[in-house]
């Protein structure tokens, strides 16, 4: 499971980057740092880990069925209104899950 704390976005040269190449990927993949090498004018890209672009893809993968995202929101307002369900431990959870 994908989690996150912190965001740390850094610049480099496309030269700096070529001098660094391990130092960079280490703090991207290690410290879920965020790289941008910068180019000529107002160019450039983005270097993430591979954890990241694959949270990202799963988000865009969920948001794009309306049905999904329909359901999300009545959850959300469920949970609002006041008729979630607090599971405080894993029988718990099993139980739900196998009501389901």
């Amino acid at each position: 499971m994908y989690t996150k704390t912190f965001t740390i976005m850094k610049t480099a040269s496309f030269t700096d980057l070529r001098k660094n190449l391990k130092s960079y990927m280490d703090s991207v993949i290690n410290d879920y740092d965020t790289v941008i090498i910068n180019r000529d004018g107002n160019t450039g890209v983005v270097m993430i880990s591979l954890e990241e672009y694959n949270a990202i893809k799963e988000t865009e993968y969920i948001m794009s069925s309306p049905e999904t995202m329909k359901r999300i929101k009545e959850g959300a307002q469920s949970i609002a209104e006041g008729r979630g369900k607090r599971i405080r431990n894993t029988d718990e959870l099993n139980k739900f899950v196998n009501s389901l």
